[in-house]
């Protein structure tokens, strides 16, 4: 199987190997240890404000979104949420679960945020923002610079979910000014899923710790009590947490964040450049690093990627909803090298051969 998803993705032998591991106990000073450098790791590749803090949940991201806007925010706020597909209206589903005020600034499939749409709501009484930096249903990568700036200027609580841009595009949490940053196992930490992480900037960390979210196990601020000394409230995925403790320092050792980061773009832009003469529309007027959906011009997307899988045995990421026939995404991040895109892409032409392209 050759893996272009975007989430669970491919993974190096060396974190592969510890998933075939017995998982050892984790109330211990050497588990703690691992956390704690796992934390500080964290911390560094967001680049984030000194006194931030990171926390692990043992959950898919979309349970660090719900803890987030459980524990950041209350009815007495009123949060706009950058909304240009489906991850932008989870974060939209979930202030209307738990009754936070918002109001969704909408953007059409791949549109860019642009500066004018969101000073259209410069000055008015809002508290907080939600975004996902990478639209993973689109591909559509906003601007954390722009938005940081937007926010600054009018005292927003700024929340960046970053779960599928974090390593594959340039993110500066204290540059930009974000209170928040959550990303995921399954993504370019290359891990399996199961494993959500929060960064907290100090706004954030005094922010949850005077919060009173009715959660048992949501409660940030509990995670956050465990994490000074390198532990968790409840049993963690211990196994993906020492994997993410292994990729991490992968990571480190290949250069870090600027590193990881360009050599998605090469394989981003390889792949992109592999593909200029096929029939597809490029769907994002603002492409992330991290994924590339495609249009196909004259055939189902859907149907593209039951055969790749089926018969080719190659996964590309099918989309859900009304984008279900129209896109499909090929995802970069992951342990996929240049010569892995040359194999799709003969696929695709074999396809195109067999006229089902």
């Amino acid at each position: 199987m050759l893996n272009f998803t975007v989430g669970p993705v491919m993974s190096s032998p060396e974190v592969c190997a510890i998933g075939g591991q017995q998982v050892p106990y984790f109330r211990t000073a050497e588990f703690s240890s691992i956390m704690l450098e796992n934390e500080a790791w964290m911390r560094k590749l967001a680049r984030a404000p000194q006194g931030s803090r990171a926390v692990f949940l043992t959950n898919s991201s979309t349970g660090a979104m719900e803890a987030v806007v459980m524990n950041c925010f209350t009815e007495k706020d009123h949060v706009l949420v950058i909304n240009g597909g489906s991850f932008g209206a989870r974060f939209a589903k979930l202030c209307e679960i738990h009754e936070i005020p918002h109001t969704d600034i909408v953007l059409q499939p791949g549109q860019k945020l642009t500066r004018a749409m969101l000073y259209a709501y410069d000055g008015q009484p809002f508290t907080g923002l939600l975004v996902n930096v990478d639209e993973t249903s689109t591909g559509v990568l906003y601007d954390t610079q722009m938005i940081g700036e937007f926010c600054r200027k009018n005292h927003l609580f700024y929340v960046c979910d970053c779960v599928s841009s974090f390593l594959a595009d340039s993110f500066d949490m204290a540059g930009c000014g974000a209170d928040v940053m959550i990303t995921g196992s399954q993504k370019v930490l290359a891990c399996p899923p199961g494993v959500s992480i929060v960064v907290m900037a100090p706004r954030a960390v005094e922010r949850v710790k005077q919060g009173h979210v009715k959660s048992m196990y949501f409660n940030l601020s509990d995670a956050l009590t465990n994490m000074e000394r390198g532990q968790t409230p409840f049993t963690p995925a211990v196994g993906i947490l020492l994997q993410i403790h292994a990729r991490l320092k992968e990571i480190d050792a290949a250069g870090g964040a600027d590193a990881e980061v360009a050599r998605v773009a090469a394989q981003a832009a390889d792949f992109r450049r592999k593909i200029a003469g096929l029939p597809f529309a490029m769907v994002s007027q603002s492409p992330a690093n991290g994924v590339t959906p495609l249009h196909p011009l004259h055939a189902n997307a859907y149907d593209i990627f039951l055969t790749l899988k089926d018969h080719y045995g190659i996964w590309v990421c099918p989309n859900g909803g009304d984008l279900r026939d129209s896109v499909f995404r090929v995802g970069h991040i992951g342990c996929l090298t240049p010569e892995d895109n040359t194999t799709l892409v003969n696929a695709l032409l074999d396809l195109q051969r067999k006229g089902m392209l």
